[in-house]
């Protein structure tokens, strides 16, 4: 039995590595997927491959930091498949990083507006539709830098442990309209982010691989399963939590 048979999913940041193979993943557990990125290109990419996996797609363009693209976004998602039963919210800016001195408040500001903000703006708009249809899931792609800090990385870790707390107050507000919400940490993974902050994998997991008791960064299939999870009934005692999966980072 397919764990997301009969179930509708809207991913933003789905032309990235992780939400691409969690559209995938999904897919191939049977759920429709809408595949939401700013760059309409990766995002018709990523429909293509969901529909090779066996999947009925969606390709949505979308600026998550604007109210009036989510809103559209899970306006077509509903329209196209007729209900929207998890919403995984994956879009994040390629940040180039530093300190707080170091960035400038443009900078900060948009890494807020994507990474935070976004997740807000689409579960404003995907909470009434669920509720209407009975209740979902909603995943929002934290960090385990969420947990632990890391330098020059202020905005990032400021943006994804803002994700974990948003994620348990959310579960408290909507747990009667049976409405889980849960947040889901990857550690390193190997990802367009890592090729412009390392230049090369080896180069990553050179130095952050040590980090990890793995010895090595993440793959993004590898973010799948615990996706999967949270998005099916199997987790529908799951709520308010955050799900590590980060090759034993933080247990150093």
């Amino acid at each position: 039995m397919q764990q997301l048979g009969g179930k509708a999913a809207l991913i933003s940041g789905a032309g990235g590595g992780i939400c691409r193979a969690i559209a995938v993943g999904f897919a191939s557990a049977g759920a429709a997927v809408a595949c939401a990125d700013i760059d309409a290109a990766a995002a018709e990419e990523t429909a293509r491959a969901v529909e090779a996996a066996g999947g009925r797609a969606l390709a949505i363009t979308c600026d998550v930091a604007s109210e009036a693209e989510t809103t559209a976004a899970v306006a077509a998602t509903q329209a196209a498949f007729g209900r929207l039963d998890v919403l995984v919210s994956g879009a994040a800016v390629l940040d180039r990083g530093g300190s707080i001195t170091e960035i400038s408040p443009a900078d900060w500001d948009r890494a807020i507006a994507v990474n935070l903000t976004g997740a807000f703006l689409l579960s404003r708009a995907a909470l009434p539709v669920m509720t209407a249809g009975g209740g979902g899931s909603i995943i929002f792609i934290a960090s385990q830098l969420g947990r632990v800090g890391s330098p020059g990385r202020s905005a990032y870790c400021a943006s994804k442990g803002a994700l974990i707390q948003l994620a348990k107050t959310m579960a408290i507000d909507y747990a009667d309209q049976n409405i889980r919400v849960n947040a889901l940490s990857p550690g390193a993974v190997e990802t367009r982010r890592t090729l412009q902050r390392y230049g090369s994998f080896e180069a990553a997991n050179q130095q952050l691989g040590v980090k990890h008791l793995t010895g090595r960064l993440g793959r993004p299939e590898e973010l799948v399963a615990a996706a999967v999870f949270l998005a099916g009934d199997g987790a529908s005692f799951v709520t308010g939590s955050d799900l590590l999966v980060d090759g034993g980072y933080t247990a150093i």
